[in-house]
């Protein structure tokens, strides 16, 4: 063990971590390499961190092809907004595809309260937003596509599209940014 190496401390049935690990020690046999920072498929995709929704699987995703970026909701949040900046300027996607998706965890959430019992726990107010939405996943869509194609910072704006998935169905359908 190394001196950056830290024992794991795992609870009576182990740490969730595990089983993680282990399935990594198998990737390095199946991974392609050689591949460069740049999304061959030039498209980045602001999704949910929903676990009902993996990208690789519902798009057809392989290595390579493109910046999967995932947060609560797969809201615009600076953190969102920093990370297309990069991806278009320095690593040149110029597609952004934003999934959100129905039944999501975050629908209705009140933010102040939210931030209240966090600042309750920890002693002090969250700096960052919680970003709640209504329960229609369009109307969150179309608002994002809004906040994304008047964003100065992003230097490809006009392909910028937006889907629903349907954690029951698994189908992806458009938006109409209206």
């Amino acid at each position: 063990m190394s001196g950056t190496d830290v024992p794991v401390s795992p609870t009576a049935e182990g740490s969730a971590i595990d089983p993680l690990v282990a399935a990594a020690a198998g990737y390095p046999s199946r991974y392609p390499g050689g591949l460069a920072a740049q999304p061959a498929g030039r498209v980045a995709v602001l999704t949910c961190m929903d676990c009902r929704i993996l990208p690789s699987e519902v798009l057809g995703l392989e290595a390579g092809q493109a910046h999967v970026l995932r947060n609560a909701g797969g809201v615009v949040t600076d953190d969102a907004l920093r990370s297309l900046a990069m991806s278009q300027r320095l690593l040149g996607t110029t597609a952004v595809m934003v999934v959100q998706h129905t039944r999501c965890g975050m629908t209705g959430l009140d933010d102040e309260a939210f931030r209240r019992d966090l600042e309750a726990d920890a002693g002090r107010r969250p700096g960052w937003p919680v970003v709640p939405f209504t329960d229609d996943p369009q109307a969150n869509v179309r608002a994002a596509l809004a906040e994304l194609r008047d964003c100065g910072y992003l230097t490809h704006r006009d392909d910028i599209r937006g889907f629903v998935f349907d954690v029951d169905r698994g189908d992806l359908t458009e938006v109409d940014a209206g």
